[in-house]
C-alpha cells in the first residue's frame, strides 16, 4: 500500500496555506475573541472561500459542490483547524445539516436550504441537547404539535453553539409524547429570528461566548420544514451525529498546540537547563506526539472509508474519543510544563504562549461530552464494532 497523498492533493494544501497565511493577520488569535468586529472577518473569508468552491468540495455537483474527493474536504478540514480558523466556515450547515439533507431531504428543502449554506450566507446552529437530555437524547421533551400547516414548538435546548449567530436552527423535537422514547420525534427546520425564539448567553469557565440556552415558546415552523417522515426523525438526526463525529480538527488543533509546547520548551531555560532536555518533558511530549498521529491516521482512515461508499460508524466513533481525550492530555501536559504560568489568560502580558493553555485546558474539559461522551463512543465502538452485547 502506498500511503501517501497524490500531487494534486498536496498541491491543494498549498494553496490553502497560502491563501491564509495572505488572509489571516499576524496578531490572529485563533478565535478567541468572539466580538462583532470578528464575526464579521469571519464572515468576509468565508464568503471568499464559498467563491473558491472550498467551503463545499465533497458536494455533488448538483447541489453546487465539485464532487470532490473525501481526501481533499479532510485536507481543507484539517488546513482550517491547524491554523485555529475552523469557525470561518459553519460546519453545523456545511458538514452536518447539508449531508443529511441530502439524505433525507426533500427537493424543495435542498433547493431552499442547500444553495446559501454553499455560498457562504447563513449560520445554523444545532437543538439537540437539554437541561435534562444529554447524553440520553433520546429523552429530550421540547414538543412540537401539529396546528393547521404549522408544528408549534415549546421547550428548551442548552449548550448550543453559535445560537446568538445563527440565522436557522435544526432541532430534534418530540411529536409522539406516547411512543417509545426512540419514535415520536421528529426533525424540524426553523428561523431564529421568528417570535417565540428567545436565545441567553452561556459563558463558559474560559469566560468565552459560544453556548446558548435558546427558548421556544409557541414558535412555530412550517410543516414543509419536517426532514424525513413525521415521528421518525431520531434516524435523521443519528444520521447527522456520524457525520458530526467524523472530523480531523481534533488532531489538527493537537499537532498546532504541541509544536508550540516543543518550541516553548527548546527556548526556555530552567534551574540552568532547557526544558526539553529533562527527561521527563521530553517523553511526555514524545508521547503526545505519538499519540497525535494515531488520532491523524484514524482520521485519514476515516475519510477513506467513506470515499469507498462505506459508513465508518465505530469509525467515527473512534476518530472522536481518540481526538478528544488527546485535547484534555496535550492541555493538562501543557498546563504542567508551564506551572503556575500556566494559570494566566490572554489578558495578562506574563502568559506564556499567549495564554492559549489556559484557555485551551478549561475548555477542552467538555471536549470529551460534547457529540457524544466519551462513555457513549465507547459503548458504540464495543456493540457496533466489536460485537459485543448490551450490559
Amino acid at each position: 500500500m502506498e500511503f501517501q497523498f497524490t500531487k494534486d492533493e498536496e498541491n491543494f494544501r498549498q494553496e490553502i496555506r497560502s491563501f491564509l497565511k495572505d488572509e489571516l493577520p499576524e496578531d490572529w488569535n485563533g478565535g478567541l475573541s468572539n466580538d462583532d468586529e470578528s464575526w464579521d472577518f469571519n464572515l468576509g473569508i468565508r464568503k471568499k472561500m464559498a467563491e473558491k468552491g472550498w467551503l463545499t468540495m465533497a458536494w455533488p455537483e448538483e447541489y453546487g459542490g465539485k464532487g470532490a474527493t473525501h481526501m481533499m474536504q479532510l485536507i481543507f478540514s484539517e488546513e482550517l483547524a491547524y491554523q485555529r480558523c475552523s469557525d470561518v466556515r459553519d460546519s453545523f450547515g456545511i458538514q452536518l445539516l447539508a449531508p443529511t439533507l441530502m439524505i433525507h431531504g426533500t427537493e424543495d428543502q435542498k433547493k431552499e436550504y442547500l444553495p446559501p449554506i454553499a455560498r457562504g450566507e447563513v449560520q445554523w446552529c444545532q437543538g439537540y441537547s437539554e437541561p435534562e437530555s444529554g447524553s440520553d437524547l433520546a429523552s429530550l421533551q421540547t414538543r412540537a404539535v401539529e396546528d393547521g400547516d404549522d408544528f408549534v414548538i415549546n421547550g428548551t435546548k442548552v449548550w448550543t453553539s453559535n445560537a446568538h449567530r445563527a440565522d436557522h436552527i435544526f432541532v430534534l423535537t418530540r411529536t409522539e409524547p406516547d411512543a417509545p422514547k426512540h419514535r415520536g420525534i421528529s426533525f424540524l427546520l426553523a428561523d431564529m429570528r421568528q417570535p417565540g425564539i428567545q436565545v441567553n448567553p452561556i459563558i463558559n469557565m474560559a469566560d468565552t461566548h459560544g453556548f446558548n440556552m435558546v427558548t421556544f415558546e409557541d414558535a412555530r415552523v412550517p410543516k414543509k420544514n419536517l426532514v424525513g417522515e413525521l415521528n421518525r426523525g431520531w434516524y435523521v438526526g443519528a444520521t447527522l451525529l456520524d457525520f458530526e463525529r467524523s472530523g480531523v480538527q481534533y488532531s489538527a488543533g493537537s499537532k498546532r498546540t504541541l509544536e508550540e509546547l516543543i518550541a516553548f520548551c527548546k527556548d526556555t531555560v530552567r534551574n540552568g537547563k532547557k526544558l526539553i532536555d529533562d527527561p521527563l518533558v521530553a517523553r511526555k511530549l514524545a508521547d503526545l506526539s505519538v499519540q497525535t498521529e494515531i488520532s491523524r491516521l484514524i482520521s485519514y482512515n476515516t475519510a477513506y472509508m467513506q470515499s469507498q461508499g462505506l459508513v465508518p460508524n465505530m469509525e467515527s466513533s473512534m476518530g472522536k474519543f481518540v481526538g478528544t481525550e488527546l485535547q484534555q492530555q496535550v492541555a493538562r501536559t501543557g498546563m504542567e510544563i508551564l506551572g503556575l504560568y500556566g494559570q494566566l489568560g490572554p489578558d495578562s502580558k506574563y502568559a506564556a504562549l499567549e495564554g492559549r493553555i489556559q484557555q485551551s485546558y478549561m475548555t477542552t474539559v467538555s471536549a470529551t461530552i460534547a457529540a457524544g461522551t466519551s462513555e457513549i463512543q465507547r459503548n458504540i465502538i464495543a456493540t457496533r464494532g466489536l460485537g459485543l452485547p448490551r450490559g
